[in-house]
């Protein structure tokens, strides 16, 4: 078959893919969920399985525990972070009038600037702030809800699990046997771009997650459990998280300990310690060094997948985008072997 003809046709399932998506993101939400849940865990199943533990054991034991979690996490640690965020909706008012005060006092020349568009920062966090947090809570709650995670992910994790070796040989049969060695380089490039990031990072989020929550609350600071959580799960993009987190903490800092310095030094050291501990232990022995996606690359696909599929396309944002960086790469070295750009 001409490769055009092939181009064509994987052009048209890729563009019935992308539709099906639009169409039916809410329904393919708990499957495309309990697919990213099962493709997560797999590593782990395997390497119980090759110890010589059942894969169906392994498999059931696993996902009890991925459960537990889940359920720990929904029962004690959301609703903290949900009640410390509308709670600092309700604060930042009170923090910007305050940030106005030091700023006028030592930049006088600022004055009316900083009376206009500091007061209209308040109001808005004041209005939209707590509304936001709990449309946010009712969103999650009423698009992923307990149905979702009870019933119909955890079934669609297990049995892709469970199934997960014949689902890979069914995937390979189904390659044209004309390129399927360049399809399966491709794949196993896509694999190790996708576990990298995805597993590695994903990883790397909880752990930066729960230190900063643990460290901030052990330091006494207001809302440290939500900025801390905050602060890790966007650590997925360098740099971000911990500017985010910093500046939010450093200001409640500031707020909360003004006369102390002892108190501020040890939040700006809880931020100091966790880019040390995510740049030189926790990204070069879990992420490792495999993965090139650029960090504007992922804000553009997340921004760009969840606008159009919702919270299905942000789920399927970052493997796409590690794809689509394989596959670039791929049509760059072809294209710099080939007679085009060798001017042959």
């Amino acid at each position: 078959m001409p490769m055009r003809t092939q181009i064509a046709y994987w052009g048209i399932a890729s563009l019935g893919f992308i539709a099906l998506l639009w169409v039916m993101g809410d329904v393919l939400l708990p499957f495309v969920t309990g697919a990213a849940i099962a493709y997560f865990l797999n590593p782990v199943v395997s390497r119980l399985t090759q110890s010589g533990v059942p894969r169906v054991l392994a498999v059931a034991g696993l996902m009890c525990l991925a459960l537990g979690v889940v359920v720990l996490a929904g029962l004690l640690v959301i609703p903290a972070v949900t009640a410390q965020l509308v709670q600092f909706s309700e604060t930042a008012p009170d923090l910007l009038r305050q940030a106005q005060a030091f700023l006028t006092q030592y930049f006088p020349d600022l004055e009316e600037t900083l009376q206009t568009s500091l007061a209209a920062m308040g109001e808005a966090s004041r209005d939209r702030g707590a509304a936001l947090a709990q449309g946010l809570l009712r969103g999650v709650s009423g698009v992923v809800s307990a149905v979702v995670f009870l019933v119909i992910t955890p079934v669609v994790a297990f049995y892709l699990l469970l199934d997960w070796p014949r689902v890979m040989r069914g995937a390979d049969d189904l390659l044209p046997r004309q390129h399927a060695p360049t399809l399966r380089s491709l794949g196993a490039d896509v694999d190790l771009a996708i576990a990298g990031f995805v597993r590695g990072q994903v990883t790397v989020c909880l752990i930066l997650a729960a230190y900063y929550a643990s460290a901030l609350g052990l330091a006494g600071l207001d809302f440290g459990l939500a900025i801390g959580v905050v602060a890790g799960l966007i650590s997925f993009i360098p740099y971000i998280g911990a500017i985010v987190g910093g500046v939010l903490a450093i200001g409640v800092a500031l707020w909360q300990f003004w006369g102390e310095p002892g108190m501020i030094a040890a939040v700006v050291a809880i931020f100091a310690v966790g880019q040390v501990l995510e740049g030189n232990i926790l990204v070069p022995r879990i992420v490792g060094n495999s993965v090139r996606l650029h960090p504007v690359w992922l804000l553009f696909a997340v921004s760009a997948f969840g606008s159009l599929l919702g919270f299905t396309g942000m789920l399927i944002a970052v493997p796409v985008a590690a794809a689509i960086g394989v596959l670039v790469r791929f049509g760059i070295a072809q294209y710099q072997n080939s007679a085009l750009y060798r001017q042959e």
